[in-house]
Formats: structure tokens, C-alpha cells, sequence
């Protein structure tokens, strides 16, 4: 199966600064994805500009089977978090949240996360999840994607807004494999015009073959997509 992340910015085009649900559904099917993971996705709210994004995106790419995972409501009238979309059957989703720091530091900015926990059709796990800003924000949800685990058929993926040396990623290191070791060359997600660090990721577990990963040079939104194949035994 090839599974795909893309934080999309909630459907934010680089380019034109515009909601732009075409460019993101070319993107995501230049990819070809059976599996794609989003982040920063809006959902249906009282506010105008709150669509139902992931459905909205399921409808342009054929996708039958979508899931939508709230982290927070801006302004209490916009749902925002992460979203799924299968061209297999969800057999059962959940969103799971990410507990907030008990200790904020002043000045800095933080934000209530979640972590979208799905089963697939043939056995598999996925969990896409858009990690915080702030360290203490990112341990709390190493933490969380850790406890909630499967140790086979299970992949993780999205924006952990870390480089790939940074130590709070070490548990999932240990845990699981990260599939940027089958790049060509070194790849980088973030900024799509001019990447300049890697910041998105797709793991999978121990008994997942990685047959190929990328990072292909989409210019759609402003992190580029990360995708992988990978065969399960």
C-alpha cells in the first residue's frame, strides 16, 4: 500500500493565498495514494469559512471512505485538526487527544493537538497526528502515539514540526521504522518553494517491507506531501 502525509494548510495554496480544494486533490493524486493522512484540515462550523474540508477532498479524489479528527474549535466556531482518507474501509476511527503541558512557558504560543487513530481494512493501523511547536507540547505527544501504539500493521504519520535528530523522536525511532530510509537522496518537506529542513514523517512498524519513499517537489501547499510503499507480511 502507499500512504501519503500532507499538511495542506487547511487547503491554504501557496501560490495564490487562496482555498484551493483543486490544487490539493491534484497533488494528492499525483502521489497516488491508497492512504493519505492531512493536516491542518478545517471542518464544518458556524463560521462561513469552516467546510467540511476532508469530505470536500474525499469527493475530488474519489476516495469513498474519510474520517475527520477535531483538536480544536478556533474562536469556538471553526473545528480544526486532522483528517483521513482511504480508498479502503475505515473499519473504525477515533480521535484521541493529546494531554496540554501542565507548565506553559511565557510567551510562547501553544495549541491543543490530537492524534487520529484509525483501522483499515486488512488489518492496519494508521495514526495521523500534527505535533506542537513547543518541546513540552511534542513529549506529550510521543508520549500519547507510544500508549496507543500497535506493534504490527501500524503506521504514523505527520507534521511532528521536528528535525529528524531531535531527541523526543528517539522512542518512535526505537519503536518503529522510519521510512525516509529509502530515499533516493536527502529529502526535505518544509517550505514546498524552497525546503530548507524535513519536518514531516511516515513510520511504520517493524514488520513493514518499505518498498520506496519520497518527497516529491509538489509545490501545492506550504509543507510538500512525504509518501511511501510499503508491504506488510
Amino acid at each position: 500500500m502507499k500512504f501519503m502525509t500532507f499538511n495542506t494548510q487547511h487547503c491554504l495554496n501557496y501560490i495564490t493565498r487562496t482555498i484551493d480544494f483543486d490544487v490539493m486533490a491534484e497533488a494528492i493524486l499525483a502521489c497516488g495514494a491508497d492512504v493519505v493522512g492531512l493536516n491542518e484540515m478545517r471542518g464544518l462550523g458556524t463560521d462561513a469559512e469552516y467546510t467540511a474540508q476532508v469530505e470536500t477532498l474525499a469527493s475530488l479524489t474519489g476516495m469513498r471512505y474519510f474520517y475527520f479528527a477535531k483538536a480544536i474549535d478556533v474562536s469556538g466556531k471553526g473545528p480544526y485538526g486532522n483528517g483521513l482518507l482511504s480508498k479502503k474501509p475505515i473499519l473504525k476511527a477515533e480521535t484521541i487527544m493529546i494531554p496540554d503541558p501542565v507548565i506553559k512557558g511565557k510567551g510562547r504560543r501553544y495549541e491543543t493537538r490530537c492524534l487520529l487513530k484509525a483501522e483499515i481494512e486488512g488489518g492496519i493501523t494508521v495514526f495521523v497526528t500534527h505535533m506542537g511547536l513547543n518541546p513540552e507540547e511534542r513529549q506529550n505527544a510521543v508520549e500519547t502515539v507510544i500508549d496507543h501504539m500497535a506493534e504490527k500493521k501500524c503506521v504514523l504519520m505527520g507534521d511532528f514540526n521536528m528535525e529528524p535528530s531531535d531527541p523526543i523522536l528517539f522512542p518512535i525511532y526505537d519503536a518503529m521504522q522510519d521510512t525516509a530510509t529509502a530515499f533516493d537522496s536527502v529529502k526535505l518537506s518544509f517550505p514546498s518553494d524552497v525546503p530548507l529542513v524535513k519536518i514531516d514523517y511516515i513510520f511504520v512498524s517493524r514488520d513493514g517491507n518499505i518498498l520506496s519513499a519520497d518527497i516529491p517537489a509538489i509545490v501545492a501547499s506550504d509543507h510538500r506531501p512525504h509518501v511511501a510503499e510499503v508491504f506488510f507480511s
